[in-house]
């Protein structure tokens, strides 16, 4: 049975004692605690004679009577002493929430703290890039350098094993694009130009577009996730012991595999929606299967395949270069992980989209609209 600690009221010659009994310790100083808050009568002195055990709780309650009521201890063991000196030493009168700064002065403070964030970013982002611009150029001077095995097995892994997903989400994305675009040209009785819709949409934008924003969640995040884990780990380190460039070794291959690999899952995307369309066109628009993807051979310019060939290795590389740099900004402990891959999901799918709004713009003007 668990033993509380309490206290006893003694009177003598100097006045009212109180007299503690019992473990001091944190599992048994509840009732006493309890009791010492709500004590109310006089105290001149506090005996801990009888206290066998104490820990820093039993004596920082002992120190917290001790100023409220003004009572000397007495009878401390020589533990009970050291203890009682530690917890008194390593009080801090700090306040617990800092005092916040006026708004006037919070806000533009915040806003530098911002901008500096950003331009300490870029500057780090510019020299990433630049160390991969000297290991791209080391590779060319010395070929067998270059990582072969590492290359061909992150083609497997961002495109070869992406295809199921990716072919599923353009085949659904065909499907809804032709279906909600014939139900508007339909109150126009052009209905017809559903299958142009279709194809130029898909080529030119939605396929390279919710492509290189799925391999930005799935490859872009692993990226970040494996760099940073062996960063944590401290195997990069442990390459560039033993001579061995983390950046020949972990970056260049996935950044040439996703350069390589996004305009073939581009081209595949678009396909796929462009043999969705012609799912729905068939059972809703009365438009034979095999007739819609005749047209589209005859409605879709050429340029508008070389729209999204164009820009599907950029966006690949923007994803690449993402999730690597933010994976080797891993430092400190496991939680930087996942915040940094979090950061190269949404800075990748945000660079992508500034960079298609740049092409739309771009290509308009070259003649390409």
């Amino acid at each position: 049975m668990r033993e509380w600690a309490d206290f006893s009221i003694e009177q003598g010659d100097g006045g009212t004692q109180l007299v503690l009994h019992g473990p001091l310790v944190i599992s048994s100083i509840g009732v006493l605690d309890e009791k010492l808050r709500q004590y109310e009568g006089e105290a001149a002195r506090i005996d801990l004679s009888q206290v066998e055990q104490v820990d820093t709780v039993g004596a920082w309650t002992v120190l917290r009577f001790s100023r409220a009521s003004g009572a000397k201890i007495t009878g401390a063991s020589e533990k009970a002493q050291r203890l009682i000196k530690a917890v008194e030493d390593a009080e801090n009168t700090a306040d617990i929430e800092p005092p916040r700064p006026r708004l006037l002065l919070r806000v533009p403070e915040r806003v530098g703290e911002l901008v500096l964030e950003f331009f300490t970013g870029a500057r780090l982002m510019i020299g990433f890039v630049g160390a991969l611009l000297v290991s791209v150029g080391g590779i060319f001077r010395h070929p067998s350098r270059f990582r072969m095995k590492a290359f061909v097995r992150q083609l497997e892994l961002t495109g070869v094993t992406a295809l199921p997903i990716i072919g599923l989400m353009s085949f659904l994305i065909g499907i809804v694009v032709a279906q909600q675009g014939a139900a508007q040209l339909k109150q126009f009785g052009a209905e017809i130009y559903t299958i142009n819709l279709t194809g130029r949409l898909t080529l030119r934008e939605l396929g390279v577009l919710m492509t290189s924003i799925m391999i930005a969640g799935r490859s872009g995040s692993a990226f970040a996730a494996q760099i940073g884990t062996m960063k944590l780990t401290e195997e990069i380190d442990a390459m560039r012991t033993i001579g061995v460039s983390p950046m020949e070794a972990l970056v260049v291959p996935r950044v040439l595999a996703l350069v390589v690999m996004m305009p073939l899952l581009g081209f595949y995307s678009s396909v796929l929606g462009i043999i969705g369309g012609a799912f729905v066109a068939d059972l809703t628009l009365g438009i034979p299967f095999l007739t819609f993807l005749s047209r589209i051979q005859e409605v879709v310019p050429l340029y508008d395949v070389w729209v999204g060939t164009i820009k599907a290795p950029v966006f690949g590389l923007i994803v690449a270069l993402t999730g690597c740099y933010q994976g080797m900004q891993v430092s400190g402990d496991s939680e930087q992980v996942g915040l940094r891959t979090t950061m190269a999901v949404v800075q990748a799918i945000f660079m992508v989209i500034v960079l298609d709004a740049f092409f739309a713009v771009l290509f308009t003007e070259v003649g390409w609209a």
